[in-house]
């Protein structure tokens, strides 16, 4: 018995295991998108990616533990309490007593810091959209179409079989 994919379809045969030049390629293009995205957020900024991931990440999320903030982030609690402290320091993030758990603390955006990341978005947006602006109408198609694939690059499968 074959398992459907939950639509009533079978699932594809998983594609056959890409070169290691078409590896390369794809992070090289995908490191250089990103140092452009990067650059166009203005060299005024003096926040690692780790920093700029964890501001994002609050502005996102909102008030939350230190302790979730790193799982969000994939750290631990203790390296994520070095990130911080400068974000905090600079007056980009605010930290208050949790009200449930004394001993605990919750992190949060302020005004300053919530401007930061817009700026930073909208110039990032801004680039992007110039540079599609320049596609073919089947270029913007075909990125339109990888977009899935793009974002399934981002998780790992649930188990090493990829189910």
């Amino acid at each position: 018995m074959t398992d459907l994919d939950g639509r009533g379809r079978r699932p594809a045969p998983p594609a056959a295991a890409p070169s290691s030049a078409q590896v390369a390629r794809l992070r090289l293009v995908i490191a250089r998108l990103y140092r452009q995205l990067a650059q166009a957020s203005g060299s005024d900024l003096d926040l690692t990616y780790a920093q700029l991931s964890a501001l994002a990440r609050t502005h996102e999320h909102g008030p939350m533990r230190i302790g979730e903030l790193a799982a969000y982030e994939q750290v631990a609690a203790p390296s994520l309490t070095r990130t911080v402290a400068p974000l905090a320091a600079a007056g980009l993030i605010s930290k208050q007593p949790d009200p449930t758990d004394g001993r605990s603390q919750l992190v949060s955006v302020t005004e300053k810091g919530a401007a930061l990341i817009d700026r930073i978005r909208r110039q990032r947006s801004e680039l992007l959209a110039r540079r599609m602006a320049r596609l073919t109408p089947e270029q913007a198609g075909a990125l339109e179409a990888a977009l899935p694939v793009l974002e399934q690059l981002l998780t790992e499968p649930a188990d090493p079989d990829g189910g």
